[in-house]
């Protein structure tokens, strides 16, 4: 069952991506196949990062319901579109749930590969934001991970917490739930209060 759910918030995960893609593309004048390319890259794109560093084939190569579940999203942001654009806060959250799901499916992942625990946060944190990274650069934006925001730190937090879930000997399953929350969380809080590390002021030459 434990596994099921891992699997769960994977697809959950590569959709809520997926729509973030296409929503950021929708403004660039995109047409529906470069829009569905942009979400799926955006869904698929860190997993693969993590795959390849782990030296295994990637996992969309194995399971083509990935490029179905992308389609979806494409679906559902040309039929809903209006609405979501209004939406902005619903879209959002969903780059947070994303965000928070495929952390965890990195670190799951990373774990059966028997790593040690900080290297599964960083597969965790590269999971979760690799694929906003090449949507960003795709698009010609300043890649969300290189700004004041915070991204990849909310991927350390719950992945910190994950561990620390797994040291209480709590299940996978809630220990996945508790984790994937908090880097969730960690995004929206930091996005609604402003909070930010410090920006790297410009140092003149001498």
């Amino acid at each position: 069952m434990e596994n099921y759910f891992t699997i769960l918030i994977d697809f959950i995960g590569t959709f809520a991506f997926a729509i973030s893609g296409i929503r950021l593309a929708s403004g660039k004048q995109i047409d529906w196949f470069g829009a569905y390319i942009i979400g799926l890259v955006t869904a698929i794109g860190g997993g693969t990062v993590r795959d390849l560093l782990l030296g295994i084939r990637p996992f969309w190569m194995l399971d083509g319901r990935y490029f179905l579940t992308t389609g979806i999203a494409l679906i559902a942001m040309l039929l809903l579109k209006e609405r979501l654009v209004k939406w902005w806060n619903m879209l959002f959250l969903f780059d947070a749930i994303g965000l928070g799901l495929v952390t965890i499916v990195g670190i799951s992942k990373s774990m059966d590969a028997q790593l040690p625990f900080w290297v599964c946060i960083v597969m965790g944190t590269i999971t979760g934001s690799v694929g906003g990274l090449l949507r960003d650069v795709l698009l010609n934006e300043v890649p969300l991970l290189l700004r004041k925001d915070i991204y990849a730190l909310a991927c350390v937090a719950g992945g910190l917490v994950y561990f620390a879930c797994q040291y209480g000997h709590l299940s996978t399953t809630w220990t996945e739930l508790i984790a994937a929350s908090v880097v969730i969380s960690v995004r929206i809080l930091a996005f609604r209060f402003h909070l930010h590390l410090p920006v790297l002021n410009s140092i003149p030459p001498k």
